[in-house]
């Protein structure tokens, strides 16, 4: 599905209040250009003696946080379907990563901002073990590699440092400390 607002396919997602209840869904340009309230869920890769985790560049096509590092491979919540399913689903589809187990890892509301408008998520982090292959999919990952945590720390510990900003703001509390 396209990612750009206006788009002719333009993706139907879950849309909730900001309290996190599900309230109905609504097309993702709408969502943006309104600033609702959606979910999005994400999966934090860990090699399986948990030393290394993967980051990786977004797509410079993305419709938010085009070109930016992350380290949760993630999506929006689709309706019906719950943050587990959608990471699980993002996984798979951005890294080429399934069938490992999910362990629920941390939760964000941010209420942040995205080209001049707002732009409000809540943000569902789960976290795997996984030493196989990564396959980026095309239009979702451009590059990627493995870090220590000490690696993305300093990274993020750069405020010019171009990554996704609900993400930096979940790893405040988990791994900046």
């Amino acid at each position: 599905m396209a990612e750009h607002p206006g788009s002719p396919v333009d993706e139907i997602v879950a849309v909730y209040d900001s309290a996190g209840h599900d309230l109905g869904s609504a097309p993702r340009s709408r969502v943006y250009a309104e600033g609702l309230w959606h979910a999005s869920a994400g999966v934090l890769l860990r090699s399986t003696d948990g030393t290394r985790i993967y980051v990786h560049r977004r797509d410079p096509g993305k419709a938010v946080f085009a070109s930016m590092h992350d380290c949760l491979a993630g999506g929006v919540v689709d309706p019906g379907e719950t943050p587990e399913v959608t990471a699980a689903r993002e996984l798979a589809e951005e890294l080429g990563v399934s069938g490992v187990a999910l362990s629920p890892l941390a939760r964000l509301a941010w209420d942040g901002e995205w080209n001049g408008r707002p732009l409000r998520c809540h943000l569902f982090a789960f976290e795997a073990r996984w030493d196989g292959p990564i396959v980026h999919q095309s239009g979702e990952v451009v590059a990627g590699w493995w870090w220590t945590a000490e690696e993305l720390r300093r990274h993020l510990a750069d405020p010019s440092w171009p990554f996704v900003p609900d993400t930096r703001a979940l790893l405040a509390d988990l791994i900046l400390k």
